[in-house]
């Protein structure tokens, strides 16, 4: 059973450069609106997850998925995205009072967001489960943690609910994990880690840890996926924005196809992410 103790790069370079030209190019295939105006989209991305995206109030966002809208909508000349970033709880809450028409931030399918917001069929990207810990632990998959040191994950958040999960279906196998409510950022984290107080942490690879590791020059090392998640666009609920489902669905789909979302990934997560894609 689970334990509760508490509760709660620049690889894209010329590649990618002309993947982007070509999408232009074959954007023009697509039609505008019978009037030729041009629609404006507002889309909110995640404000502080880098290399996912990035970027505060009035700063153009940076990132994967930053990239992968703009590669989107150079396939689509009838729409006019226009990003800015915003924090996670001001995402859903835009995207239903109609402030924004689309939202990105690693977001997961679920019955509940399928019944409130339109979403692509195809995903926008995908995030691994990993297990970090000191080279040499031999700590390799989830059952390498029984009666190990685990940083504790936060209460109801995506790790949680991963692992409690992983419990129910590995009862064999009991891990003493704690949650916590604390905000600590996952590098303070990886520390615990690093300096011995904690001997693994379970975390989404999209969030930056490669180049922590590197920039900190920890002794740290990532498992393989443990599991991983399509992560989707939420589209607004409105006739209109039907069509933009239907047109965003599409160029995925090519995207996704024609590799450039294997470029992007490379270039931000120095790995193709997309082939985890369910």
């Amino acid at each position: 059973m689970l334990t509760l103790k508490s509760l709660h790069q620049t690889r894209l370079g010329f590649a990618f450069a002309a993947g982007l030209a070509a999408a232009m190019t074959s954007g023009s295939a697509y039609a505008q609106s019978t009037d030729g105006a041009v629609r404006t989209i507002h889309i909110a991305t995640a404000a502080e997850s880098r290399p996912l995206s990035w970027g505060a109030l009035g700063v153009e966002p940076q990132g994967y998925e930053p990239d992968v809208l703009k590669a989107i909508n150079a396939k689509l000349p009838q729409y006019k995205f226009e990003m800015e970033g915003a924090a996670d709880i001001a995402q859903e809450t835009g995207l239903v009072t109609g402030k924004y028409d689309m939202v990105t931030g690693g977001y997961y399918k679920s019955d509940a967001r399928a019944e409130q917001f339109y979403i692509p069929t195809t995903p926008l990207g995908v995030s691994t489960m990993r297990i970090y810990s000191l080279k040499g632990s031999g700590i390799n998959e989830m059952k390498d943690l029984v009666g190990k040191r685990i940083v504790p994950v936060t209460a109801g958040g995506g790790v949680f609910r991963f692992v409690t999960k992983w419990q129910e279906e590995n009862p064999d196998f009991v891990l003493d994990v704690a949650t916590s409510s604390a905000g600590i950022p996952f590098p303070n984290r990886m520390q615990e880690v690093n300096n011995g107080k904690s001997d693994a942490l379970i975390l989404p690879s999209n969030l930056g840890q490669k180049e922590v590791i590197e920039n900190q020059k920890l002794d740290l090392v990532a498992s393989e996926p443990v599991a991983s998640n399509n992560t989707y666009i939420l589209i607004g609920k409105s006739e209109e924005n039907a069509v933009l489902l239907a047109d965003v669905d599409r160029v995925l789909a090519e995207l996704k196809a024609d590799g450039t979302l294997d470029q992007i990934s490379q270039k931000w997560f120095g790995e193709d992410v997309a082939r985890y894609m369910k």
